[in-house]
C-alpha cells in the first residue's frame, strides 16, 4: 500500500469507529434503532409498570445514576461495515473507557485487512478519543500508532456534523438510549421478556432524527439547520428504537434499525455489571499522532 493510500485508509476506519463508537456507548441523536419485534401487545399482566412514560422516566434516571458498564454491541452499516465492539464505559464525569473494535465485513473490514489487522482499540477520555491504527499504519505515519481526536477539533473539521458529534461525545451516556424514546413521543410497552435470562420490560418507539437532535443536544439554530441537511443528504429520516429494562429499572439492551445513502443501519447493543471499575490511560504522546496534524499532511501530500 502506497504511503498517502495508507494514511487515507487509517484516517477513514478511526473516523468511522469514531461514529460507531458514540453509537455503541450510547445512542444519542443521530443513530438508528430498531425494529420493534413488532409484538404491538402493549400491556401484558405481570409487570408493575402500567405507564410506559413513568416507567422510562426511572429508569433514565437509574441509568445515568449507575456511572458505568460494560459493553457489548455489532453494528451494521449496508455494505460499508458491519463490526463488534466490546469493552466499560463510564460516564460519572465526562466519557471514558475502553473498547476493543473488531471489523467483520463490508468494505472497511476489507481495508483493515490490507493494513494488517480487522481489530483495533479504542480509549475515550474526556476531551479526546483515541485510536489504535497497527504497525502497517505507523510504518507509513512516522512510526505512531494512535491517533487523537480532540473533541473540540470536530466542529473545525467537520463543520455542523462535526458540532453534532463533539456534542454528543462529551454527553453521551447509556441512558440517552431511554432519552431517545423519552423525546420521541411515541413510545409503547411490548410485554414483558427474557434477555440472556434476566426478566426485563420492552418498550418500542419511532424517532425523528432531526427533531431528536434539537432536543437532545445544545446546538445553536443554525448548526441544528445545518445538521437536519446532512441527515436528509444521507437519507436518515426515522428510525425505530426499542429498550429492554430490568427489575433495578436499568437499560440492559437496545436495538436500533434506521435506512441511510448507504444502505440499512442496525445496531445491537447490551450492557452489564453497571458500577464496574473503568480505568483508561490516555497512550504516550511519543507514540501518538494527531488528527489534525494528519490531515494538514494529508492536503498536503
Amino acid at each position: 500500500m502506497k504511503r498517502t493510500s495508507v494514511r487515507t485508509a487509517g484516517l477513514s476506519i478511526a473516523a468511522t469507529i469514531l461514529l460507531a463508537g458514540v453509537t455503541a456507548c450510547s445512542s444519542s441523536g443521530d443513530s438508528g434503532s430498531s425494529s420493534g419485534t413488532s409484538g404491538g401487545s402493549s400491556g401484558g399482566s405481570g409487570g408493575v409498570r402500567f405507564d410506559p412514560i413513568a416507567a422510562l422516566r426511572t429508569a433514565e434516571k437509574s441509568t445515568d445514576g449507575a456511572d458505568s458498564a460494560k459493553v457489548e454491541s455489532t453494528t451494521t452499516m449496508g455494505s460499508v461495515m458491519s463490526m463488534t465492539a466490546d469493552g466499560a464505559l463510564g460516564w460519572g464525569d465526562g466519557l471514558t473507557g475502553n473498547l476493543t473494535i473488531t471489523y467483520t465485513g463490508g468494505t472497511m473490514a476489507d481495508t483493515m485487512r490490507q493494513m494488517g489487522s480487522t481489530s483495533m482499540e479504542a480509549r475515550y477520555l474526556p476531551d479526546a478519543y483515541y485510536a489504535r491504527m497497527g504497525d502497517t499504519f505507523a510504518e507509513q505515519s512516522g512510526g505512531k500508532h494512535w491517533i487523537k481526536y480532540a473533541y473540540d477539533d470536530l466542529e473545525t473539521l467537520a463543520g455542523s456534523g462535526g458540532a453534532y458529534l463533539k456534542d454528543q461525545m462529551q454527553n453521551t451516556t447509556p441512558n440517552q438510549s431511554v432519552k431517545l424514546l423519552l423525546a420521541s413521543g411515541d413510545v409503547r410497552k411490548v410485554g414483558e421478556e427474557k434477555v440472556r435470562g434476566q426478566r426485563t420490560t420492552h418498550y418500542s418507539g419511532t424517532v425523528e432524527v432531526a427533531d431528536l437532535a434539537e432536543k437532545n443536544s445544545s446546538l445553536s439554530r443554525s448548526q441544528l439547520d445545518d445538521l437536519k441537511k446532512t441527515l436528509e443528504q444521507a437519507g436518515v429520516t426515522t428510525e425505530t428504537v426499542d429498550i429492554w429494562v430490568d427489575d433495578q429499572d436499568l437499560l440492559v439492551k437496545k436495538v436500533e434499525k434506521g435506512e441511510t445513502t448507504a444502505g440499512a443501519y442496525s445496531q445491537t447493543a447490551y450492557y452489564s455489571d453497571y458500577g464496574t471499575e473503568v480505568a483508561v490511560e490516555e497512550p504516550p504522546a511519543s507514540d501518538t499522532a494527531d488528527f489534525t496534524d494528519l490531515m494538514k499532511q494529508q492536503s498536503g501530500g
